[in-house]
């Protein structure tokens, strides 16, 4: 049954990104629950409480993501070991300094955001409106939480640098 009344060649070109992206986001949520567990910081109340508010976030993002697959009729991932091969996201190691893990938040939403910009392309292709309104949204709200990190990170590193030159 073709209900969206999309090209079905060209929405199984998008339900695979969409696979892609889904797979990304469960390593991504792995990431940042390891994060939240394995804080040790001066500003842990903060930082361990933003960990848990973007994993919460990653998670609804995964449920949106398989729901829009079942939607396009694609059969989404659902076991790690898919995960691990297809995700364009690497496991972190859970053992870093705050500021590291931060940095890596980052480079995985860069990643991310990326992987989004490629399925509103192929999207676009199909003249699939629900993926690239979905995917639009989800860009938004990544963007933003990019800004916010990069702004906490540079803040932050312009604290570290006036407490060394305080020691000099």
């Amino acid at each position: 049954m073709n209900y969206l009344n999309l090209d079905k060649k060209k929405v199984e070109i998008v339900g695979a990104k969409l696979n892609e992206l889904l797979a990304s986001y469960h390593i991504f949520y792995q990431n940042l629950r390891a994060f939240h567990w394995n804080l040790q910081s001066n500003s842990f109340f903060v930082l361990h409480e933003k960990f848990e508010e973007l994993y919460n976030d990653a998670q609804g993002k995964v449920d949106e993501i398989a729901e829009r697959v079942l939607t396009l009729r694609v059969k989404p991932l659902s076991r790690y070991s898919e995960y691990l091969q297809v995700s364009q996201i690497a496991e972190a190691n859970s053992q870093l300094k705050d500021r590291a893990m931060l940095e890596v938040v980052l480079k995985n939403y860069t990643k991310l955001i990326e992987q989004e910009r490629q399925i509103i392309e192929v999207a676009e292709d199909a003249n699939d409106e629900g993926t690239i309104d979905l995917i639009g949204a989800i860009i938004r709200e990544s963007e933003k939480t990019c800004w916010m990190i990069s702004s906490w990170l540079e803040q932050n590193e312009k604290s570290e640098q006036k407490v060394e030159m305080s020691f000099n």
